[in-house]
Parts: C-alpha cells; sequence; structure tokens
C-alpha cells in the first residue's frame, strides 16, 4: 500500500468511528458530521479524487448517491442525526452492497469475529442481508 491509501484507510476507520460514537450518543449531529467528512476524505485518500468521483457518478448508484448526500445534508445543515443517518445506510447500502459478500467472507476467516458470524441465528441474518445461500452440510 501506498502512503495515500494508509492515510485513506486510516481516516475511513476514524470516520466510521466517530459515526459510531454518534449512534452511541443518539445521533449527535456533530459527530456524525465529523464522521461523514472522515470517511469521505479517507475515501478521496485511499481510492483517489478520479475513482471516488467515478464511484459516486456511475448512473447504476445515482439513487444510493442521491440518499447518500442527501443523508449527509439533512446531518450537517439540518441537524437531523437520526434521519440523515437512515439516509446514509441505505445510499450506502446502495453504493457499497456489492462488497458485503466480501467483507463477511473475510470476517469469517478473522479470530474472534469469525466465531460471532458462525453463531446460528447471526450467520442466518447476516446471510440473509447479504443474500448469500450457504450449504446446509460442509465437507
Amino acid at each position: 500500500l501506498e502512503d495515500n491509501q494508509k492515510i485513506g484507510i486510516g481516516l475511513i476507520c476514524l470516520g466510521v468511528g466517530f459515526l459510531a460514537l454518534s449512534v452511541l450518543f443518539f445521533f449527535d449531529a456533530a459527530l456524525t458530521a465529523i464522521g461523514n467528512t472522515l470517511f469521505l476524505i479517507g475515501l478521496f485518500f485511499a481510492i483517489g479524487v478520479k475513482r471516488t468521483f467515478a464511484l459516486f457518478s456511475r448512473t447504476d448508484r445515482i439513487r444510493g448517491t442521491i440518499c447518500f448526500f442527501l443523508g449527509i445534508f439533512l446531518v450537517v445543515y439540518m441537524k437531523w442525526g437520526l434521519i440523515g443517518m437512515c439516509l446514509e445506510g441505505f445510499g450506502f447500502l446502495n453504493l457499497f452492497g456489492n462488497f458485503l459478500p466480501t467483507v463477511v467472507t473475510v470476517g469469517r476467516q478473522l479470530p474472534y469475529i469469525g466465531k460471532l458470524l458462525e453463531l446460528p441465528i447471526v450467520s442466518q441474518t447476516v446471510d440473509f442481508l447479504v443474500g448469500k445461500t450457504r450449504p446446509k452440510y460442509y465437507v
């Protein structure tokens, strides 16, 4: 990884951390705004400006882009934390939903997270959300 990508990944992690804190503090608008800003700047650093604009301007993902940025607008300017976060979450899933099976597969290979994801109810829920069917038996 290049230095810019490392910085970008760090900023994305900080952004996700601030977003998690905002949820813990009942959708605090200031923490959500900081988290969104760090996430977007981190995305620019991690994948580059050209790829970031290409990601957000794809015609098949325009609904996700509109919802994501409208949610950021509602949080930052209107101070509607809960509604903005819900709209952002919908847009985030529309934008990055294709990566969820990969994230779940990597998560299942991690030491503690993998055991958590293999619990029966968690496994069924995650598989349903990802849209993945798993065999009933393992060889």
